[in-house]
């Protein structure tokens, strides 16, 4: 085994590790023993040259994401055990061979143990999404394992790395299959058919952490006018079709994302009329709605992909918020949600409190929404709990 460059870290910066963290941030670093190359396995250790655990080195702000708190060379064992235990939870929360779903999270990083790796589910098609360089060099073990701990549900692997990993030794790093090719089909989820692109739709090809959130607007929409605001393409809209609401609108700036989610309404055969599929800035739509909608959607973008963009994220949140509470129909449903991990529970609440106390109605706040069981947060990692929603009744 060849000898790991040791990382030593400064006087009280071993705490976090203690309590089981997956990260070492790069002010917390005091020293190493030679120059680590990006992705090589290292060594953590105290200010008193205490054993800490074993990781994966990478330059900027998250130095170290940690393996191991053993001292290991992570070999072909390693990580199929790991995949392995990531497998076995998905089969104890019932989604692996799920009668209605085919499509799901099968690793969701430092929840399932694996910083640095994503693999969503698609109906026998296994896209992954390397966001630490560790992870990258070790994909043909990731695969050997992904097959292994699967077998015979594994039809196709497709490496969706290009916009999550910087170049590689000059290298742009290019998306493609790496086993098997599988193009455009449509996925099953709760009985809802939608067609997917992994090659060129947003993150893995789906939302697949709003599932659990989209079933609750299903359970909420029957006889209700509804209003899917950055619609996408429809997930939302076609479970209040099915939840029966009267009517749907749903609105993007995106007409490519508009063109799909008429195509999804289309796949689920609802009676037509039912639907509207609106291209518009969702600021502009929400200026005028007033007693138009009895129950409203508003799942935006991340408003803040880092800490700096925090305070314009949380004023994009209130206006939004402000806009949708004060033209809502009296006994009207918002679900309202943040996917910014640098937006906390607590900001994002603050933000909607604010929103609702400009417009000086009444709401009551009915469900704290958040994502679902095959996005696991470890109680190590609380940073990992991204996805904040909350359903709000307006009097």
């Amino acid at each position: 085994m060849k000898e790991k460059i040791k990382i030593i870290l400064k006087s009280g910066k071993e705490q976090a590790l203690k309590r089981f963290h997956p990260w070492v941030f790069s002010g917390a670093i005091k020293k190493m023993s030679g120059t680590p190359a990006e992705g090589e396995v290292v060594g953590v250790y105290s200010n008193k040259d205490e054993f800490l655990g074993t990781g994966h080195y990478q330059g900027g702000s998250i130095a170290i994401r940690m393996l191991s708190a053993m001292e290991t060379d992570p070999d072909q064992e390693f990580w199929t055990a790991r995949i392995r235990q990531a497998v076995q939870y998905r089969k104890s929360i019932g989604l692996i061979d799920h009668p209605e779903t085919n499509v799901f999270r099968l690793i969701n990083a430092e929840g399932d143990r694996l910083p640095g790796l994503i693999i969503d589910y698609y109906k026998g098609t296994a896209v992954l999404q390397f966001h630490s360089i560790g992870m990258y060099r070790v994909m043909d073990m990731i695969i050997t394992a992904l097959q292994e701990a699967l077998p015979e549900k594994i039809s196709a692997i497709y490496n969706k790395s290009a916009g999550t990993l910087p170049s590689r030794d000059g290298q742009r790093i290019e998306n493609a299959y790496v086993f098997g090719e599988q193009g455009q089909q449509p996925v099953m989820e709760y009985g809802n058919s939608f067609e997917v692109n992994c090659e060129t739709g947003q993150k893995t090809g789906f939302f697949i952490d709003q599932r659990e959130n989209r079933k609750m607007v299903e359970l909420q929409s029957s006889g209700r006018e509804v209003l899917n605001l950055f619609g996408y393409t429809g997930g939302f809209s076609v479970y209040a079709l099915k939840g029966g609401a009267a009517r749907v609108d749903t609105v993007d700036s995106s007409s490519v994302a508009i063109e799909l989610a008429e195509k999804n309404v289309g796949l689920n055969n609802f009676e037509p009329g039912r639907h509207h599929a609106i291209v518009a800035d969702a600021f502009e739509y929400l200026k005028d709605i007033r007693d138009k909608y009895d129950l409203i959607i508003l799942d935006p973008p991340a408003f803040a992909k880092h800490q700096q963009a925090l305070n314009n994220a949380l004023q994009g949140y209130k206006r939004i918020n402000a806009r949708a509470i004060d033209q809502i129909r009296p006994g009207g449903l918002i679900f309202t949600f943040s996917c910014s991990q640098a937006v906390s529970k607590e900001n994002f609440r603050k933000s909607v409190f604010a929103a609702a106390a400009n417009t000086g109605r009444s709401v009551k706040i009915l469900h704290q929404l958040h994502q679902p069981a095959d996005h696991p947060v470890s109680i190590y990692h609380p940073e990992g709990e991204y996805l904040k929603g909350l359903v709000l009744y307006v009097d």
